[in-house]
């Protein structure tokens, strides 16, 4: 159990970089369709060798399409483009903030978990502390609402992505061998044939560092770190575990991007860490 909970950290520090690595490629010029062709170019040029000489994952079957319009292409677009309205404050709340919610209403849903008690009380308290982070970072939703649409969208579709994972029992070397090849086969033509790009614009440097960020350490590193605290723990206990993530990626956001601090944001921080330590409880 112990180590379920080391995988969770490691993924949680990865998906707070996510939140302000995502938000500034936008001020280098990169677009929502160039990071997406990024994940997943940067993914496949790894995990390619390993699906021809090693692991021969099936790819085009009905579970592995879902989890890639669910988890894969699907999610990528909707929060990569929604950093183009929203700040990185509106991301630490929207993207993993409400992670818990829909997770637990997926697997209530899908896999028949009914929530105890404990995890209505623990969901309570992450609720307070996202309220306390909302109330924080939420404003000028004149401006931002089209951003904050797609950060919910995406959290609903990594937590159904999570739960249909739990549900056919795919291994980590499968999901991520396949949904990363498969996202990239179908999505990289028809990003080269229609859609905008800002590549050509971007510096080498900036293409680089979100290349290797979001094509190997989310997709590969944070990709096995979370399947593996997700075989460990199950999907409701570990949507407790990342609830620390919009409290990580808020004060990262005040250290690395400059955005203002609040009593709310500390506050936001402390009731989501109780809340994920109850959430572990439970």
């Amino acid at each position: 159990m112990n180590s379920g909970y080391l995988y969770g950290a490691a993924t949680v520090a990865v998906w707070a970089g996510f939140v302000l690595l995502a938000r500034l490629a936008g001020h280098h010029g990169l677009n929502g369709y160039d990071l997406t062709a990024l994940r997943f170019g940067v993914a496949a040029i790894f995990l390619l060798p390993a699906w021809l000489f090693w692991h021969r994952v099936p790819l085009f079957n009905r579970r592995m399409l879902a989890l890639v319009a669910s988890g894969g292409i699907g999610y990528a677009l909707c929060v990569y483009s929604a950093f183009r309205f929203s700040p990185a404050s509106h991301g630490a709340v929207l993207l993993s903030g409400i992670l818990p919610f829909f997770v637990t209403l997926m697997a209530w849903a899908v896999l028949h978990e009914i929530p105890s008690r404990a995890r209505w009380l623990a969901l309570g308290v992450i609720g307070l502390g996202v309220l306390c982070l909302a109330r924080y970072s939420l404003a000028g939703l004149q401006d931002s609402w089209p951003g904050d649409l797609l950060l919910v969208t995406a959290s609903a579709l990594w937590a159904l992505y999570t739960v249909l994972v739990k549900r056919w029992a795919f291994r980590p070397w499968d999901i991520t061998i396949g949904v990363a090849l498969l996202s990239a086969l179908l999505y990289l033509p028809v990003y080269a044939l229609l859609l905008p790009k800002g590549l050509p614009d971007a510096s080498w440097t900036t293409l680089i560092v979100q290349g290797v960020f979001h094509g190997v350490l989310v997709v590969i590193v944070a990709m096995l770190t979370f399947m593996q605290a997700m075989a460990r723990l199950g999907p409701a206990r570990l949507g407790a575990v990342m609830a620390t993530v919009p409290a990580v990626a808020g004060l990262g956001a005040v250290l690395v991007l400059g955005e203002p601090f609040s009593w709310l944001l500390v506050t936001g921080l402390l009731l989501t860490s109780a809340g994920a330590w109850l959430g572990s409880r439970a």
